[in-house]
């Protein structure tokens, strides 16, 4: 029973942070390639960021000096540290873990950038 349980999201103005956290179950956890993607209202669920197995990081453009993404293997929880953020960047945020054909995802936490 694979379980990825995202949490950490809310609402906050533009220029503040917030850190997303994506805990594991179920899975060899240090195996996986996890990321987070994210699907605003009328939008295509989109890539934001990426880490392998081996801790190799990718970004979107759109969050890239921003958003840093990471692991922690003994906890088998993913993050994403969410800095400066954006009207733009608001979102459902999903966790996602993915080891050869095996792909799993989070039911997802909103983050709502607003004054």
């Amino acid at each position: 029973q694979v379980q990825l349980v995202e949490s950490g999201g809310g609402l906050v103005q533009p220029g503040g942070s917030l850190r997303l956290s994506c805990a594991a179950s179920g899975i060899t956890f240090s195996r996986y390639a996890m990321a987070w993607y994210r699907q605003a209202p009328g939008k295509q669920r989109e890539l934001v960021a990426g880490i392998t197995a081996t801790g190799t990081t990718n970004y979107a453009d759109s969050v890239k000096g921003r958003f840093t993404i990471s692991r922690d293997n003994a906890k088998k929880t993913l993050y994403l540290q969410m800095n400066s953020l954006k009207p733009e960047d608001a979102a459902v945020y999903y966790c996602k873990a993915a080891f050869s054909f095996q792909n799993y995802w989070g039911q997802g936490t909103q983050v709502t950038v607003s004054s």
